[in-house]
């Protein structure tokens, strides 16, 4: 029989869970046996598997999330792979581990989480099964650690885990600090555009239209953008409203759009070689990790394939990994698509001929992560002053047409006096 239970441990915390036994006896004496004192025991009800199911309306939470589907931060995944690693290796068990877990956890979802893979370790469900019922883990991070589990190293598994989640953060904070900036640059030339239109250009329209004086083409454009902006933004609005529905339709329903875009965007200059790099540099750092875990080089291709974003590059990796299925070389099924370095395709050849396809992997992880790096700087290095130059000729384009009418209208106030 099945029973829902309540109960508090030695630090009077609170566990709420479920679990197989004869009788409400056994279920107090196996809480015992875990260090937890029974506050109450109910028969479980088919139907209803939702401890929230059972209270009074007024007790439930409002918009009471569904914990199986809520998302967690990498830097929250980080902290727990590296505390049980480093709990793991000081020989503490596994649940005890999440025990001290779940007494420092402060977020009420993760909590949740942690409390119902807590109950189903107990019962006697493995860990990897636990979190793969969670989109709160990443299938990645799962395969690592049943991986783990089957090799009786967990303690190696986390810590596998932890580097590849350090490696994900610090690749992506990177990109994200060498970006703020040009992107701070092209939202001020926008505001810097917007302003001009509404405040500046609007006073001096009215005085050169009561000169009466012929306006210079520069002019006359500058004030029709100003006049367009002021009167007709919505017009724009819906323009670029309409441009990104289209936009996003087409990338999610037309697949030869979409494959033609994501393509093109690797080519892009500066832009294209960041992903390309940056992409390449994940699926080495994967395909690393996952074999040094003992999955399979098969699963590890699907694996590595889908921390991968950008869809021409995910589809060249879909048929590398059919060649694989029917015997081919990675590195000679590879060789056939651009996209990947001549480099890299020697490097998984050495590594696949010497068994030392890891060790391969991780060298052209740690290169091509610096070389993104590098090509991040270089693109930062380029938009700044490209955004600079942008924003004088934005500036010197209106003063220009400031400056130039107000020429005419002295010779007319000379001509008149």
């Amino acid at each position: 029989m099945k029973y829902n239970y309540v109960a508090v441990n030695s630090k009077n915390r609170k566990y709420r869970g479920m679990m197989n036994a004869e009788s409400r006896s056994e279920v107090i004496r196996l809480l015992q046996a875990r260090g937890m004192t029974a506050l109450s025991i109910d028969e479980f009800i088919e139907g209803i598997t939702d401890e929230n199911a059972n209270k009074r309306f007024w007790e439930k939470e409002l918009n009471e999330k569904d914990i199986h589907k809520v998302k967690i931060s990498r830097k929250k995944q980080l902290t727990m792979m590296h505390q049980l690693a480093i709990m793991m290796r000081a020989g503490i068990t596994l649940s005890m581990a999440m025990d001290l877990l779940l007494e420092s956890e402060k977020d009420k979802y993760f909590r949740k989480i942690l409390t119902e893979i807590n109950t189903e370790l107990y019962n006697g469900i493995p860990l990897s099964q636990s979190m793969a019922s969670f989109e709160a883990f990443p299938e990645l991070l799962v395969n690592v650690i049943q991986a783990g589990e089957a090799n009786g190293r967990l303690d190696l598994a986390f810590e596998q885990c932890s580097r590849i989640l350090e490696k994900e953060i610090s690749l992506l904070s990177k990109i994200k600090s060498a970006m703020a900036y040009p992107i701070f640059l092209l939202v001020l030339t926008i505001g810097l555009i917007v302003l001009m239109s509404i405040v500046v250009l609007p006073k001096f329209e009215d005085l050169f239209t009561g000169f009466g004086s012929e306006l210079p083409a520069i002019t006359k454009f500058t004030m029709a953008v100003s006049d367009f902006i002021i009167h007709k933004w919505f017009v724009v609005l819906i323009i670029v409203a309409a441009v990104i529905i289209i936009y996003k339709l087409l990338m999610k329903f037309n697949e030869n759009f979409a494959m033609a875009v994501n393509k093109i965007i690797l080519k892009v200059a500066f832009i294209g070689a960041v992903l390309r790099k940056s992409y390449i540099a994940r699926f080495c750092r994967m395909m690393s990790t996952l074999s040094d875990a003992g999955v399979s080089i098969l699963r590890s291709l699907e694996l590595a394939r889908d921390v991968i974003s950008n869809l021409y590059m995910k589809d060249c990796l879909n048929q590398i990994i059919e060649d694989v299925k029917i015997g081919t070389s990675i590195n000679s099924s590879m060789a056939r698509y651009p996209v990947f370095d001549a480099l890299l395709v020697s490097m998984i050849k050495v590594g696949e001929e010497s068994g030392a396809l890891s060790e391969s992997m991780a060298k052209m992880a740690d290169m091509y992560e610096e070389q993104t790096e590098e090509e991040t700087k270089r693109l930062t290095d380029a938009m700044t002053p490209a955004m600079t130059i942008i924003i004088g000729v934005i500036v010197g384009t209106v003063v220009i047409s400031i400056v130039v009418p107000m020429f005419g209208m002295y010779r007319v106030i000379s001509e008149s006096a």
